[in-house]
């Protein structure tokens, strides 16, 4: 358990000190003369006389077009003794463009320097907690942040060899430079094995995810948290807008003074090759990692918040199935969070559960954390359970039907295809997202059709991604789709939508790691912040109509002719208890989710060739018995609606209000 601090700053480092000592007494067992192989690593190290250096590494790019090829500042911190004795250690590196210009975690900490611009301050706990335990931290400035040399093309080329070239330098393959323009070589090999592990929250694990998707020799792990697996997913949807701007307006916030001033080019590559038509270019492709999933050699270890309305949980679960369809080893954690990092929302579980996976994997240590369940799901705040495959091998995609009700928009979810001829039509109003869609399921309103499932009689549980198809004819040449997916009954869950994504920040501080006087290992305690609702959004897919026919190119749409498309919903782990009900809603545009069309189309869809595939663990037989007998007196019954606080329009920066 950690230790309590003060609610007050420390007042001297001896009490620093002494409560880093108690916390490692109490984390790490003692070894005896006659003990077995290492099975954990323990804080053997001085973090305070830590070695503390900056290299830059050459990347070989000249993204800034100065006539030298680009160097990345790469902050380094690891373990004195070790080198002094000649041992090597692995590294854990967190790549990212936010050490400047935004911070890091709950506590938007930035890298701080002393008067000759050597580090002081590491953001967040990993060098804390980690160099004593025989591991170098390397914080790498992507290129055109901070002070780094080059240009920020957000998640392209100079991204992903940003951090790339910092693995290839540890592993001597590599140039590195004592300063930025000298040339004195800084060499790795004598201190490093060059096994690497990558982390991040959001922009940060967005590049573990591309420096994996090259198979770089040396990255052993990555742990993508909230982390985006495409750019194209992360600005549209089929051609629907998920922002009102593109990938130019976030390079220019992100990159350094000098190379805003020096980067206009690639500003301007970054307008013209990303049109807000939501065609798919070349742009994307390079910024597309899921398609290089095959050459990825590394362990992943996956977090997300089910929640996140940032980067969306499509793309875990794209991410996902494309490495599952590789064989790279895998570890899930799904939250009920928005874009929340775990030290935020399990902190005691995760530093040990991250501790344990960085032991197996860099260290080599036999440990059975690659044995253990595979995904931690959170059914609700602080419940957590466990599955050993994700999804369960029981999963089946499962077609559900739309059906006529006894009321306009109010109609049926089940196995039987609808009547032949039945339509349902609404219009779209920009001015109302899901939560008031689902807040009116079982009322006829103009601007969505619901289609509901019979009360269950047991629970149902959803576990992976689904798909929903629709055939929709528009009385305007342009057209936005939005599905969700609602479990309509009471709960209480973590409120999303709020500031703090479902998490509440606390004045209490815990300490993970040893602390120097610049760089404190004491962080302050979050909670879940809930909410009690009548019913839960839990999966949402987006489409621009007119991308029917061809899912990367949008064409105008033909008035009176219908067009069929499918949109992709994102990957969820929700159970819908007995005495529920499921719901499919069909709509427009979901407001702050994605921005309106041209027109404002009314839309005819035909039941009888709109479907959602979901993938309902235990399959269709699964789905016919939770909808077939006599809901138990005991199961909690469908309550009066009330969602989540409304959804916030989200800035289009990966890190969010939680970076």
């Amino acid at each position: 358990m950690p230790i309590r601090a003060r609610r007050t700053p420390m007042s001297s480092r001896a009490l620093v000190g002494a409560a880093t000592a108690a916390l490692m007494a109490a984390l790490v067992p003692q070894a005896s003369a006659t003990s077995a192989p290492a099975r954990e690593s323990r804080p053997i190290y001085s973090y305070d006389n830590a070695v503390r250096e900056s290299v830059w590494v050459d990347t070989g790019l000249d993204g800034d077009r100065d006539g030298r090829t680009d160097r990345v500042a790469v902050d380094i911190v690891r373990p004195r003794e070790a080198a002094q004795r000649g041992r090597k250690v692995p590294v854990i590196m967190d790549a990212s463009p936010y050490y400047a210009c935004c911070g890091r975690g709950n506590e938007s900490q930035k890298k701080t320097y002393d008067a000759d611009g050597n580090p002081v301050q590491f953001p967040l706990y990993y060098d804390n907690y980690f160099v004593p335990r025989g591991y170098a931290f390397v914080a790498v400035d992507l290129a055109g942040t901070s002070r780094s040399d080059g240009c920020d093309d957000v998640g392209g080329r100079s991204d992903i060899q940003s951090a790339k070239a910092v693995v290839d330098w540890l592993n001597g393959r590599g140039r590195g430079y004592t300063t930025r323009t000298g040339t004195e070589r800084a060499r790795a090999t004598g201190w490093s094995t060059g096994d690497t592990g990558m982390i991040g929250k959001s922009w940060d694990g967005t590049v573990a995810n591309g420096v994996a998707a090259t198979g770089v020799e040396g990255l052993k792990t990555i742990v993508p948290i909230g982390a985006i697996s495409s750019w194209y997913d992360y600005y549209f949807a089929k051609g629907a807008p998920l922002y009102d701007s593109g990938p130019d307006w976030l390079s220019n916030y992100v990159n350094s003074p000098d190379a805003r001033a020096r980067c206009g080019h690639v500003q301007q590559r970054l307008v013209d090759d990303a049109p807000r038509t939501g065609d798919w270019t070349p742009l994307w492709d390079e910024r597309d990692y899921v398609k290089d999933a095959h050459k990825v050699k590394a362990s992943v270890f996956v977090v997300h918040g089910q929640q996140d309305l940032n980067v969306r949980a499509k793309h875990f679960g794209q991410w996902w199935d494309a490495l599952a369809e590789h064989g790279v080893e895998r570890k899930i954690w799904l939250s009920q969070t928005g874009h929340v990092d775990p030290f935020d929302f399990r902190r005691a579980d995760w530093v040990r559960t991250l501790h344990r996976w960085f032991d197996h994997y860099l260290l080599g240590y036999d440990n059975g954390v690659d044995r253990e369940p595979m995904a931690d799901i959170e059914r609700s705040p602080d419940r957590w359970t466990t599955d050993r495959v994700w999804p369960p091998r029981a999963t089946a995609t499962t077609t559900l039907r739309p059906g006529t009700g006894a009321a306009p928009g109010v109609g049926t979810l089940g196995l039987a295809p609808a009547r032949p001829g039945a339509t349902e039509t609404f219009t779209d109003d920009p001015n109302l997202d899901e939560l008031d869609w689902a807040a009116h399921v079982d009322a006829s309103t103009p601007a969505k059709a619901g289609f509901i499932s019979r009360p269950l009689t047991r629970d149902l549980r959803l576990s992976g991604s689904s798909t929903v198809t629709v055939t929709a004819t528009p009385n305007t040449t342009s057209a936005h789709l939005t599905a969700v997916l609602v479990d309509l009954g009471p709960d209480t869950i973590r409120d999303y939508g709020a500031a703090g994504e479902g998490i509440t920040t606390l004045t209490e501080r815990t300490c993970w790691g040893a602390s120097t006087t610049g760089d404190s290992a004491c962080f302050k305690e979050t909670k879940a912040k809930t909410t009690d609702v009548g019913f839960t959004v839990f999966s949402r897919g987006w489409a621009d109509l007119g991308n029917w026919a061809d899912a990367h190119q949008g064409r105008p749409l033909t008035p009176g002719k219908a067009h069929t498309i499918t949109l992709d919903l994102a990957a969820t782990d929700h159970v819908v208890p007995a005495g529920h009900r499921l719901a499919l809603i069909v709509a427009g545009t979901d407001q702050y989710l994605i921005d309106p069309p041209a027109s404002r189309p009314t839309l005819t869809l035909d039941l009888t060739r709109t479907s959602a595939r979901l993938p309902l663990v235990g399959g269709a037989p699964a789905f016919l018995r939770a909808t077939t007998g006599t809901v138990h007196p005991a199961a909690p019954r469908t309550a009066p609606q009330a969602g989540v606080t409304a959804p916030r329009p989200v800035p289009p920066i990966p890190g969010g209000s939680t970076r």
